[in-house]
C-alpha cells in the first residue's frame, strides 16, 4: 500500500491508525487489577496514591507519567510494554472504550446529550445500542459533509503525495512481483489464464453473470471467496482488468472506506497494483530502457507489447518514467468537453486549477494537445504536438478513446529537454498557450464580444453530473442495497 509517511498530507482526511490513549490504558490497568483480585484500595496503597487517583486513571480521566507506569506495572506483576499495548484488553473493554470515546466526541457535544456512566451493570446490548446510534448519526453527518469541496481537497492532497514519490510506489511493485512469481510468470504479457490463476491462488473463484448491479464493474463475495464479473465486456476495456482490480483490493488489505479521501486513496492503490501486474516492472522497464536508448519511446508500443489499453499503458509509463528512466512527465485524461478527468505532473507543467488547488473538473486550454487531438481526422495514428507555454515548451502525445460517457483523450507529455527520447519528436505540429491568461481562450475576441455581448442566450447543455450532489455511501455511487440483494441471490446455500 501507499507508505504511511507519504500519506501525511491526508492524515486529517483519512488517518485512523490505532494509538495508545488514556481510556485503553485505564481499562488495561483495571482488567489486570481485577484479574489479580486486587481491590482499588490495595493498588492505591501499593503505588502510594489515593484510591480516587487510581480510579481516575482507570476511567481514562488521568494519564500517569512513565515513572508511575513503572510503579503500577511492578504492583500488577506485568511490564510497562504490556500496559502500553494499543489493543483493548477484552471485547467488553473494547465496547466500553468505544462508548466512552463516542461520548467525548463531537456528536454527543453537538447534540447536548448528557453523559452516561459506563458501568459493569450495563449489558453489552445496551452499550452496543448506544454505540450504534452514535455511529449512525456520525455517518449521516459525514455524508452531509461529503461535499464537492471535500472531494476536491482530497484529490489535491492525494496528487501532492503522488508527486512527492514521482508516482512510484515500491511496496505495490513488490506485491505485484510476489504474486506474479507465485503463479509462475516468466516474463512478457500476462495472459487471461494467468490472471485467473492469480485469483485461484488468492482463494477466489470467478463467476460470470448477466445481472451484475448496474453501478459496479465487479462484486466480490468475501465470505464465499467469489468474484462476480459481467458476461459481456466493453470492446474498449481489457477483460483482465476487472479481475485484477477485484483482488487488488484484497491484496492491499482495503477495508470499507470511512471517508472520500480514503476511497480515493484505495482507488489509486487498486489502479496502480492492477497496472503493475499487467505490465510487470522488470519487463516494462527493460522495454522502456531499450526504447530510450534507441530514442523511440512510444505509448503505442508499450500498449501493444502487453496487450493493455492505451490509458493503462500511459498510466504505467508515468509510474516508471521518473523513478526508473529519469524522465519528468505529465499525464492527462480529458473529456471531449474539455473537462479534466484525471491529471498528474512532476515536470512543472501548469495545469488549470481552482482556488483549492484541485485540477479535476477544470477546463484545459484549447491549444493543448489534449484538446487539439479531438480535431484530428486520423483517429488511428498517434497525435504529437509541441506547445509553447509560459512555463516553457512541452511535447505531448495523445490518443482518443471511447467510453459510455463519450470520447476522451489520454495524453502524456514531457518538457522540451526530454523529447529526444520519444518517437514523434520530429512533428511539425506546434501551438501556443497563454493560459491562465484569459485572453488565451477563456475570453471571446474583442471584435466578437463587441458585436454579440448581450445579444446571445444559449441554452446550456449542462452535464447531469454538474447538477448532481457528490455521490454518498461507503463506496460513492454504488447502490449498496442492490449489491447486497445480488450477493444474497447468488450466494451458495
Amino acid at each position: 500500500m501507499v507508505p504511511a509517511e507519504a500519506l501525511a498530507a491526508l492524515s486529517s482526511l483519512s488517518s485512523d491508525e490505532p494509538e495508545l490513549d488514556a481510556l485503553t490504558l485505564g481499562r488495561r490497568i483495571r482488567e489486570l487489577r481485577t484479574a489479580r483480585r486486587m481491590t482499588l484500595d490495595a493498588l492505591a496503597a501499593a503505588i502510594d496514591r489515593a484510591p480516587s487517583q487510581v480510579s481516575m486513571m482507570e476511567n481514562g480521566k488521568r494519564e500517569p507519567r512513565l515513572s508511575m507506569l513503572r510503579t503500577i506495572a511492578l504492583a500488577l506483576g506485568t511490564t510497562v510494554e504490556d500496559l502500553m499495548r494499543t489493543d483493548a484488553p477484552s471485547e467488553r473493554a473494547a465496547l466500553e472504550i468505544s462508548v466512552e470515546r463516542a461520548q467525548r466526541g463531537p456528536v454527543f457535544q453537538a447534540l447536548g446529550l448528557p453523559r452516561i456512566r459506563v458501568s459493569k451493570g450495563q449489558s453489552d446490548e445496551t452499550l452496543q445500542t448506544i454505540l450504534s446510534l452514535h455511529n449512525e448519526i456520525d455517518r449521516l453527518n459525514r455524508e452531509r459533509a461529503a461535499t464537492p469541496e471535500e472531494a476536491r481537497r482530497a484529490n489535491s492532497a492525494l496528487r501532492q503525495i503522488m508527486r512527492q514519490q514521482d508516482n512510484y510506489f515500491p511496496e505495490l511493485e513488490a506485491q505485484a512481483l510476489e504474486l506474479l512469481t507465485a503463479v509462475g510468470h516468466s516474463g512478457g504479457p500476462v495472459s487471461q489464464q494467468l490472471v485467473a490463476d492469480m485469483a485461484t491462488h488468492l482463494g477466489f473463484s470467478l463467476h460470470y453473470v448477466n445481472d451484475l448491479p448496474h453501478s459496479t464493474r465487479s462484486v466480490t463475495d468475501k465470505r464465499n471467496g467469489r468474484i462476480y464479473l459481467p458476461t459481456q465486456h466493453s470492446a474498449s476495456r481489457d477483460s483482465r482488468s476487472p479481475i485484477v482490480q477485484a483482488f487488488a483490493s484484497h491484496l492491499c488489505a482495503h477495508e470499507e472506506p470511512k471517508n472520500y479521501a480514503e476511497f480515493l486513496r484505495q482507488r489509486v492503490e487498486t489502479n496502480y497494483l492492477t497496472a503493475a501486474i499487467l505490465l510487470p516492472e522488470r519487463d516494462a522497464v527493460r522495454m522502456l530502457t531499450e526504447a530510450k536508448t534507441l530514442r523511440r519511446i512510444s505509448m503505442e508500443d508499450l500498449r501493444d507489447a502487453f496487450a493493455v489499453s492505451y490509458e493503462t499503458a500511459a498510466h504505467r509509463f508515468t509510474n516508471l518514467a521518473t523513478a526508473r528512466l529519469d524522465i519528468p512527465v505529465h499525464f492527462m485524461k480529458v473529456h471531449e468537453s474539455g473537462t479534466i478527468i484525471k491529471a498528474y505532473e512532476n515536470d512543472n507543467v501548469r495545469f488549470p486549477s481552482d482556488a483549492l488547488g484541485a485540477v479535476e473538473g477544470t477546463t484545459v486550454c484549447r491549444s493543448w494537445t489534449a484538446r487539439t487531438v479531438f480535431d484530428v481526422e486520423d483517429r488511428f495514428s498517434a497525435w504529437y504536438q509541441y506547445t509553447d507555454m509560459p512555463a516553457g515548451s512541452f511535447w505531448c502525445t495523445s490518443r482518443i478513446e471511447k467510453a459510455k460517457e463519450g470520447e476522451y483523450s489520454v495524453s502524456v507529455g514531457v518538457p522540451f529537454a526530454h523529447v529526444k527520447w520519444f518517437r514523434g519528436r520530429e512533428t511539425a505540429n506546434r501551438a501556443v498557450s497563454l493560459c491562465p491568461d484569459e485572453s488565451c481562450c477563456r475570453r471571446a475576441p474583442d471584435n466578437l464580444a463587441v458585436r454579440w455581448a448581450g445579444q446571445s442566450w444559449p441554452a446550456a447543455r449542462t452535464p447531469t453530473s454538474l447538477l448532481a450532489a457528490l455521490p454518498t455511501g461507503t463506496f460513492p455511487g454504488v447502490d449498496q442495497t442492490e449489491v447486497y440483494e445480488f450477493l444474497e441471490a447468488h450466494s451458495p446455500h
